[in-house]
């Protein structure tokens, strides 16, 4: 299962039925799990632990250094979880120690060609990742995102659970959940209803939703004003709590 021109430290840790296409690189401090497809050409470097069930293709470079000057060796992590699938020229980096010291992907996740998460980044399950979307470092990505091609993510950006964002979007402060983003800046449109409705959110919830944005976004109230009252709505729509979650841990202010 394992090419022959292919070059694999024997202190890596390959698990059962482990596919490593030619001429790929598997490091010293590599964690690979079980019936995870490596393709060929791909690099995988630093302490990095992938899960089980994966599909690599090639040309990939997984646990390279950060791209930040601060970076001085230190032995920082990357960690991807299972059953992601990650295409062509897909670039993940180690964490730093001026964070959490990882970057670390979740399961079930659809990466698309050519797409960079840097270092710290922290994105979660289910999540969509069109052709050359850029995370910057220390950015969150929460479940079931969606980010079109050519989305860019600035540094520290907070992008909340079943976000979907158009192509092209430039990302500069945190996207609240549920919502449809597009433009250079980014600037919301509404909720992202069809998608909620492919996953089991009922009419009900979908109303409550439109009418948490509508208090965000439509209600001329100030940021802080509309933090009270869907803090009230949540009280009787659980799936507005979201939201007041969201905005209590928004650091960069949000798009709006």
């Amino acid at each position: 299962m394992i090419h022959p021109t292919a070059i694999v430290d024997p202190g890596a840790r390959i698990g059962a039925n482990v596919e490593i296409g030619p001429y790929a690189i598997i490091g010293p401090q590599v964690e690979i799990g079980d019936n995870t497809v490596i393709g060929p050409h791909t690099v995988i470097k630093g302490h990095t632990r992938i899960g089980r069930d994966n599909r690599i293709f090639q040309f990939c470079s997984l646990g390279e250094v950060p791209q930040d000057k601060k970076y001085a060796g230190e032995p920082t992590r990357l960690e991807i979880g299972d059953r992601n699938t990650i295409r062509e020229f897909c670039t993940f980096n180690l964490g730093t120690v001026q964070d959490q010291g990882v970057t670390r992907i979740g399961d079930d996740n659809w990466v698309m060609a050519y797409v960079h998460i840097a270092h710290d980044c922290v994105v979660g399950n289910k999540c969509t990742f069109a052709n050359n979307s850029q995370l910057a470092g220390h950015v969150t990505i929460e479940d079931w995102a969606i980010l079109g091609g050519f989305t860019g993510v600035h540094q520290f950006c907070r992008i909340g659970a079943h976000v979907m964002t158009a192509v092209g979007t430039v990302i500069l402060q945190d996207v609240p959940p549920y919502l449809m983003a597009a433009g250079n800046t980014a600037q919301p449109y509404g909720i992202n209803v069809e998608g909620l409705k492919r996953r089991g959110f009922h009419a009900d919830s979908l109303l409550a939703l439109k009418r948490a944005y509508r208090t965000l976004y439509k209600s001329g109230l100030m940021l802080e004003e509309a933090k009270v009252k869907l803090a009230e709505d949540a009280k009787s729509q659980p799936d507005v709590q979201r939201f007041v979650d969201f905005l209590e841990v928004s650091k960069r202010g949000i798009i709006r």
